[in-house]
């Protein structure tokens, strides 16, 4: 190898030197390309989101894969691998930047039985290190049962400015840790669910019709599940009722702080899944809720209101650090 480089007669940079030597001929600008372009008016190299999701094995936390998504409309379902960490998903505008499908729970598979839930996502994220700014997450099926926008398997997602939209099951966090930074989320029936840890912060939830907004199944041995702060909840006419969740496995944990609730959250607050022993083990609070919705004194006697002492202590450095002390927030949010 060496006498080959001696006779290029070339000149080469100390860094392309180094690396031939460690790993033979390798294409220095190929391993620097980590940003890439998708269009669907053709403009960019990659039409679709998925194919440039493909075209990089994987990023670092030096070198991440930024995947900019041009304005318009992606019909197509996205499956971010495991091995694929340390990518971004960056839209100009959440509003114009969708990624939508419409599988739902009823559809007939190739086996002839319907798909169920959890094979219908718009987007599945399996990579830890993972976020996405600026998009929309859509599943489109309307409400004809299970049907998500989104499936979350990776540990420390962000997500900033992005939407999802849906009917029943919409957001599925199922395991890790994941931040929501100024985010908009629809839907009307358990519609943010899963087992996961997840802090939404200054998030505005929309109930479409009557429902639940949460789903929890938080294992019996973590600490927090849904953390929602300075959060608003609105609805889709006056008369939508909604509760603020219901346990979809005992131990089930959710927290609203400061959140602004219009009157479209029922008085009682929670329901217990028609499983009253449900009502010893579900861990439901909040703190200083405020608007028509909030209503401490007829909440369900099992849920409770935190001290001042409590709510303080519940950031998201407190909720999501873990072990590695994982640290989301940007630092120009306090």
């Amino acid at each position: 190898m060496y006498m080959m480089i001696l006779l290029t007669r070339k000149p080469l940079s100390l860094w392309c030197l180094v690396a031939v030597l460690a790993v033979g001929c390798v294409n220095a600008t190929a391993a620097a390309q980590t940003e890439l372009i998708v269009a669907t008016d053709g403009s960019a190299k990659y039409r679709t989101v998925q194919e440039a999701i493909m075209a990089v094995p994987a990023g670092s936390p030096a070198n991440p894969v930024v995947i900019r998504i041009k304005p318009g409309r992606y019909r197509e379902v996205i499956y971010v691998q495991r091995e694929k960490r340390f990518f971004r998903l960056v839209g100009e505008d959440a509003a114009r930047t969708i990624i939508t499908f419409d599988l739902h729970a009823n559809l007939t598979g190739q086996d002839g039985k319907p798909i169920g839930t959890f094979r219908t996502p718009t987007a599945t994220i399996d990579a830890d290190d993972f976020m996405a700014e600026n998009i929309t997450f859509e599943n489109s099926a309307g409400p004809v049962g299970q049907a998500l926008a989104i499936r979350v398997d990776g540990d420390r997602a962000i997500f900033r400015n992005c939407r999802f939209l849906g009917w029943q099951d919409t957001v599925f966090l199922n395991r890790g840790r994941q931040y929501f930074d100024d985010c908009y989320i629809a839907g009307h029936v358990d519609f943010i669910f899963g087992a996961a840890t997840a802090f939404f912060e200054r998030c505005h939830i929309h109930s479409l019709r009557d429902g639940y907004i949460t789903a929890a199944s938080t294992p019996y041995d973590q600490p927090f599940g849904f953390v929602f702060s300075n959060c608003r909840i609105t609805g889709e006419t006056p008369a939508v009722k909604t509760y603020l969740g219901r346990p979809w496995r005992m131990h089930s944990s959710v927290i609203f702080l400061n959140t602004e609730m219009s009157g479209v959250v029922r008085a009682e607050g929670w329901h217990n899944w028609n499983l009253p022993e449900r009502e010893r083990t579900a861990r439901y609070a909040e703190y200083e809720s405020r608007g028509s919705g909030a209503n401490p004194r007829a909440r369900v006697q099992w849920s409770r209101q935190l001290k001042r002492a409590e709510a303080k202590t519940l950031t998201p450095e407190k909720v999501l650090g873990g072990a590695d002390g994982w640290k989301p927030r940007r630092s120009d949010r306090k």
